[in-house]
Parts: C-alpha cells; structure tokens; sequence
C-alpha cells in the first residue's frame, strides 16, 4: 500500500489556477494584502480541501523570518500571566506568528539560557515580563539589537517599547476606597523590593496615605520575598506578632491578599469585621473566597494584546521610537472590606 502524498505549494497553485508565487503570497497572511482578495479566498479553500499545510521552515529559509516570537515569562504558576498569554496569541496568530512560552522562575542564569536558545530558533522579538529592577541581559540584548516589549513592569534605564498597568493608581484607589469606609490606620504588605512592581506600588502606598491624612506609620508596611500566598501570611504574621495595631489590608497582589486569609483562618479574625483586605490584579475565582475579595482589576487579556501589536510594530520597523503605554485601571468592590469596627 503506497504512502499518501502530502500535498504542495505546486499542488495548491494548479489547483487554484494561479502561479505558485501568488499562491505562497496568499497563504502566508503578512503578505495576503498582496493578493487580490478573492484569488486569496479561492487559495486558502483550495489549500483546506486539499490538505495543505505550509511549512514555516521551509518558508524561513527563503524570507530569513521565522513567524516565531519567544514569550518570556518569569513564572507560568502565577494566575495573571495566562490572560496575558491569550491576548498576545489573539493578536499573532491572525498577524502569521507564533509564540514560544518559556518560564524563567525569576531565575537570571536559567532567563538566559531559555532566552539563548529562543535566539537560536530564529525568533523575530520577544515579549518579556520580567520581574527584576536591575536586568543587565535586556540591556544587552537592547544594544544587540533585539526587538523587544516589555509587559507589565518595566527596568530602569531601558529604552524599549512597554505596556504596564498604572499601578500607582490602583493602589490609590484601594486606599481611597478604605479610607472612604473610615479606615485610618491600612497596613501594606508590599511585594518583593527587587521587582519594579513591588516598589512602585509601596512607593503609592505610602503617598496616598499621607495625601489623605492617614496614619503614615512605618510600622505598618512589611515587604513579602515573593509573590506569593506564603509570603503574604508571613508578611502578616510579622506585623500581628510585632502588635501593630490596623483595621484593613492592602496586599501588592491577589496571591499575597489569599495569605492574609490563611492567618485570618489561623488566628480566628474575621474578615471584613476585624479586619478588611484588598488585593491587587482581581485573578480569576476571587468571587468564590468567603469572602469574597475587593481588588484592583487589571485587563490582562488587553496588555497581551497591546504587547503583541507593539511587538509586531517594532518587527516590520525597528527604527520606530519606542512607546510606553499606562493602562488604566478599577477597583472591584467585594465582600473583604467594611467599615471598621
């Protein structure tokens, strides 16, 4: 029994009455505006009907373009980078690219080798949302020449395009949405110091409460190791153990927010009457904790997408001034937050 032919290019064209040249052109979607629309419409239904399936390495080869970008994500555990993920594919896909997710763990030595390799495989720019203030390799691969966009957070002293939250404004609105219930003394459980993110938000912690006349008292800031759920429980545990005295929480992210809960449960406070949080990102299945948790919401799925389209900006034009874009944001108002007692 012979082997079943997979179809080609050649095959596609005859059958579509059209040079094989036009034929490449319509099916690869960067250069289908080429084509007269219905000679490209007529292609991709003869292509489907016959089983065809472009070879991108083949098609890398004659362009030197590999239609892959690398997506650099330094921890695929956390909830928020999902979303991220899906909106950059959203916007790829339809562009003719393709992503490759690698998780760096926060780790510098293992960011680099994942980076190197992605480099070997030819990719046209990477997406990177990196955690780390000081990043020696992004400035490297700036001054090589790489085409990069930062998403959600950026690196001092890196001129390259990015897309980030306005983190300073979410916390304000966490705190002004506290203080509006009668909240005067609002600990902050800060992310890490060595993350843009954790200290841009406990740097707007800070001013917002002195702005609005609150309890500006140190002893109520405790800075988490990590973004964690562990690390927010123990951050609490320091401030309860030291005696510091605070009806509400704001926590530098939802998974530090959920720490708090474990030592609520530990420690038989209840929340929102002893104590009110509010989180950061609004992850998803925040609505099922009891209670359910207030938080600032980020549109993940919409950073992913702006990244991507900056992305791809900056491929067809690396000569293009880098931008930065601040998304606004909301607070959702749950079941964690009351006045205080």
């Amino acid at each position: 029994m012979s082997a079943v032919q997979t179809p080609t290019l050649r095959d596609v064209a005859d059958a579509a009455g059209v040079h094989p040249a036009t034929a490449s052109r319509a099916l690869n979607p960067a250069t289908r505006g080429l084509v007269n629309a219905d000679t490209a419409r007529r292609v991709i239904k003869v292509a489907e009907s016959l089983g065809y399936r472009p070879n991108p390495i083949a098609r890398g080869l004659k362009t030197a373009k590999s239609g892959t970008v690398g997506l650099v994500i330094p921890d695929l555990t956390n909830p928020l980078f999902p979303p991220i993920v899906r909106g950059i594919e959203a916007v790829l896909e339809p562009a003719g690219y393709s992503g490759l997710v690698v998780n760096t763990d926060n780790d510098p030595h293992r960011e680099q080798a994942q980076i190197e390799s992605l480099r070997s495989r030819q990719v046209e720019g990477f997406i990177v949302a990196t955690a780390l203030l000081d990043h020696p390799l992004l400035a490297r691969l700036q001054q090589e020449g790489v085409v990069m966009v930062m998403v959600n957070r950026r690196p001092d002293g890196l001129d390259v395009p990015s897309i980030t939250p306005d983190d300073a404004t979410g916390i304000e609105l966490a705190v002004q949405h506290l203080a509006d219930l009668g909240h005067t003394r609002i600990a902050h459980l800060a992310g890490p110091a060595n993350t843009s993110t954790g200290v841009v938000r406990a740097r707007a912690f800070r001013n917002a409460v002195r702005d609005r006349g609150l309890d500006d008292d140190p002893s109520l800031l405790a800075t988490c190791r990590y973004w964690t759920e562990d690390s927010g429980a123990t951050a609490l545990r320091t401030l309860l153990d030291a005696g510091a005295e605070f009806t509400a929480v704001v926590a530098g992210n939802d998974l530090i927010a959920l720490g708090c809960y474990d030592v609520f449960a530990e420690r038989s406070i209840e929340c929102p009457r002893d104590i009110s949080v509010v989180g950061f990102n609004d992850m998803p299945f925040l609505d099922k904790l009891r209670p359910p948790l207030t938080t600032v919401a980020v549109p993940h799925q919409q950073i992913g997408a702006e990244a991507a389209r900056m992305l791809l900006d900056a491929i067809a034009d690396p000569t293009r001034p880098s931008r930065s874009v601040l998304l606004p944001l909301s607070l959702v108002v749950r079941g964690s937050t009351a006045a205080p007692r």
